[in-house]
């Protein structure tokens, strides 16, 4: 008898065993299932904003794709879409709480990449949804300092309306008046852009790491107007 009812226990347990295993089996394989579905949904909301495509974005946040996802290169949907300056996908993806200060893995985030490539609409989106003025890129420089050094003077009145660091100097030693200079060729872009900062206050005697100043860099290029500029400046 007791043999009987040791060896019923015993198939029982097995049993239990056996159905405790399938069920996990069921609830591991519905897990990963739920995560393919999730990275599948998320791959496509990262190429609908790198191709534009503001009305599938929408639809797929509706359907629950995660808007802070993100690429092999770390960049959200938001960072692809200032990227490819697809302002209504931008639009979409700010309305519905994307983080527009977002690295990516190499500190590019939406707000500083406008600001450097003159993404202006989206730029000004940022700023508005809380774009964190004091945040620097992989070279230690603001958004104001590539904005100048690239010849963006539209993008440089636009941050020169906030509050940020107009004389920030970046890991290079450089400010925005200075690259300004420095990496340009002297010509009407780049003079508006050192008139734009001189004008809005900028310290035109901040020197570089040799001590070289704005209008002493400005001479030994022979950039007359900026030179002109800087001396009625009072720069030394």
């Amino acid at each position: 008898m007791i043999r009987h009812i040791t060896a019923s226990f015993s198939r029982a347990a097995h049993c239990a065993a056996r159905f405790v295993l399938a069920g996990c089996l069921v609830l591991s394989l519905s897990g990963a299932c739920m995560a393919a579905a999730g990275a599948e949904i998320n791959s496509r909301l990262l190429e609908a904003a790198a191709r534009g495509d503001a009305a599938q974005i929408s639809a797929l946040l509706s359907e629950g794709a995660d808007i802070e996802a993100r690429d092999g290169s770390g960049r959200t949907a938001l960072l692809l879409a200032t990227q490819g300056d697809r302002v209504d996908v931008a639009r979409r993806l700010i309305a519905a709480g994307a983080d527009v200060n977002a690295r990516d893995s190499i500190s590019d985030t939406p707000y500083l990449y406008a600001g450097a490539e003159g993404r202006n609409e989206i730029l000004k989106m940022t700023l508005a949804a809380g774009a964190d003025l004091a945040s620097t890129n992989r070279y230690g420089g603001t958004a104001l300092i590539p904005a100048a050094h690239h010849g963006h003077p539209e993008t440089v009145k636009i941050l020169l309306g906030t509050a940020i660091d107009i004389n920030h100097v970046n890991r290079l030693g450089w400010t925005a008046l200075i690259e300004a200079v420095i990496l340009s060729d002297g010509g009407p872009v780049h003079t508006e852009i050192v008139r734009l900062l001189v004008e809005a206050g900028a310290d035109v005697n901040i020197a570089d790491r040799d001590g070289v100043t704005p209008l002493a860099h400005a001479r030994r290029r022979g950039y007359a107007q900026m030179v002109a500029m800087l001396e009625k400046a009072s720069a030394k």
